[in-house]
């Protein structure tokens, strides 16, 4: 199978062109292929010919998109319509990345992929805005949800929680937001299964299980064997300029027909460890 992964040098992108084996693979990184750029992106399609194409590519700096309203929307929403239609051109599937952050987090239960998105951010906005352009533009497109991304090789939420732990004493986080730690490798391997099984439709994909963000961090500073007190704090109190769904764990019903599970989040927190130790 011929696969061409946009943005193959971000978090997922480096996890996805790790695990893949087997297949011919082609990533070139956003500098390589901005998928804002019309032109270089049919290009990159017609010289490789995919039968998938995975759209991994994306400005997922949340209070960046909510400063940077048209920039947000040039790469995640027009830019994802740009990598559809040179897909759709040569034939291939797509495969696109999205986000809890299109729903409002309202919800006391898991989201369902039925579910009615309403997002409260910038950044949620136009995932919701690129899945309702992509699911008219290609009905068989396949669109995975996934939520509080993390991995070795770039910045996430547990190498900032080490960063500062090493040099305080105390930290505050907030328990007000729940969701589901997603460990970049493990996302990396459904979606090669996804595409094996030639997947199509809206699937969420996260680590089992949920927490809140002062769980996660507690968690993380109790496994790296870091003396540093986690305190719990609102959302209130640590001020951000995008709002954030109090509630957005994805229910894995979809995931499951298809025959996929997924590890707990804290046997992936337990690897992203093993595995950060080993790169420094």
């Amino acid at each position: 199978m011929r696969v061409t992964i946009f943005g193959a040098s971000g978090l997922l992108g480096t996890a996805l062109m790790h695990e893949w084996s087997g297949d011919s693979l082609t990533g070139p990184s956003s500098r390589d292929a901005d998928i804002r750029d019309a032109k270089r992106v049919q290009q990159v399609v017609r010289e490789t010919r995919p039968e998938w194409v995975v759209l991994s590519a994306a400005y997922t700096d949340v209070d960046g998109c909510e400063n940077n309203r048209e920039l947000a929307f040039a790469v995640n929403c027009d830019g994802a319509v740009k990598v559809a239609a040179a897909a759709k051109e040569v034939g291939a599937r797509l495969l696109f990345l999205s986000s809890d952050y299109v729903f409002d987090g309202k919800k006391t239960a898991p989201y369902e992929t039925s579910d009615t998105r309403n997002p409260q951010s910038v950044y949620g906005r136009t995932k919701a805005e690129a899945e309702r352009m992509l699911l008219e533009f290609i009905p068989g497109c396949c669109i995975v949800r996934t939520s509080w991304l993390f991995g070795t090789g770039g910045k996430c939420f547990p190498d900032t929680i080490l960063k500062l732990a090493a040099s305080r004493p105390a930290l505050d986080v907030v328990n007000d937001q729940r969701g589901c730690p997603t460990y970049a490798i493990d996302l990396a391997r459904a979606i090669v299964q996804l595409c094996r099984k030639d997947a199509s439709g809206i699937v969420h994909v996260a680590n089992a299980g949920d927490c809140t963000w002062f769980e996660f961090a507690q968690e993380v500073v109790r496994s790296a064997g870091i003396a540093t007190t986690v305190r719990p704090v609102s959302s209130q109190q640590m001020a951000r300029p995008a709002p954030r769904p109090a509630y957005s764990v994805l229910a894995p019903t979809r995931l499951r027909a298809l025959g996929i599970e997924m590890p707990s989040w804290r046997d992936a927190l337990r690897r992203y460890l093993e595995q950060r130790q080993i790169a420094s």
